[in-house]
């Protein structure tokens, strides 16, 4: 069962790192697995057994949400962009109580409520500029954009494993978010059609891309673990700013042509079922 529920676990965090706006590292958070999955990375040679054990669920759980939400997610926002934005608006607010828990007992100070400030602006700031996305990217094959592909992973990783800052939003103002999507769908589509120059071209792409994304998950965990246990209440209040704000960033972000009364209902029920979801996956 809690295979099952790491699985699910995964799946959300996958979904939430290809949206733009949307974070992974957030929704690490509002399930309570940050802190141990930061754990698991920064000692994995310490018991490596059992983070393997406790890591692979949730890998294969955000595998299959890379692979399905690239296909599906796209539609949804398109079909139903109010209940779906909403949906995920419930999912990052589910775990906002469980993070408020963590400061109670002690009265914030004049700098906790400017960390939570500062974090809270970012969020709105990037989802402003992401109104002017880089130009797109190439995917040609060469020397110098294997070197940049890594590199580009390395920044991706590193965004996605903060709280609040969506990794796929970064990676739009690189240009680089629509250019990976479309590889992988065309590595998946080469793999069904058993295309091998598709293959070997996504592979030339996505394989550096996936080696900077390790690298830097690996290195901003290990930066991250030291920031909570140095200074565990800004932390907490700056995550808290960075959840705060994420359901601004993602209402700046979002188009809603058509607003009627049967996409307000069901976009109540979507914010419930988010919600809910978060919590149980939480516990």
């Amino acid at each position: 069962m809690n295979v099952i529920k790491d699985i699910l676990r995964g799946i959300a965090i996958g979904i939430a790192n290809i949206i733009p706006g949307v974070s992974g590292g957030t929704m690490m958070v509002s399930m309570g697995i940050y802190d141990k999955i930061i754990s698991c990375i920064s000692h994995f040679f310490n018991d490596i057994k059992g983070n393997i054990k406790f890591l692979i669920p949730i890998v294969l759980g955000m595998a299959i949400a890379v692979v399905g939400g690239s296909f599906t997610i796209e539609y949804l926002f398109k079909a139903f962009p109010l209940p779906t934005t909403i949906f995920f608006v419930g999912l990052i607010l589910g775990g906002l109580p469980a993070m408020i828990k963590k400061v109670k007992g002690e009265k914030p100070n004049i700098l906790h409520i400017v960390f939570f400030l500062i974090f809270f602006a970012l969020i709105i700031g990037l989802a402003l500029l992401s109104g002017t996305e880089g130009s797109q990217a190439s995917t040609a094959i060469s020397f110098v954009n294997v070197i940049i592909f890594f590199f580009v992973g390395l920044i991706a990783a590193a965004t996605m494993v903060i709280p609040g800052v969506s990794g796929s939003m970064v990676l739009l103002l690189m240009g680089y978010y629509n250019p990976i999507l479309t590889e992988i769908n065309n590595f998946i589509r080469s793999l069904i059609n058993l295309d091998v120059s598709g293959l070997l071209h996504g592979f030339g792409v996505l394989c550096p891309f996936g080696l900077g994304v390790l690298f830097g998950i690996v290195a901003v965990a290990k930066l991250i673990e030291y920031i909570f246990n140095k200074f565990p209440r800004y932390a907490y209040y700056s995550i808290i700013g960075l959840i705060a704000a994420s359901p601004f960033a993602m209402i700046l972000l979002g188009s809603f042509p058509a607003v009627t009364v049967l996409s307000v209902a069901a976009s109540v029920i979507c914010f419930a079922a988010g919600f809910i979801i978060t919590v149980k996956l939480g516990e």
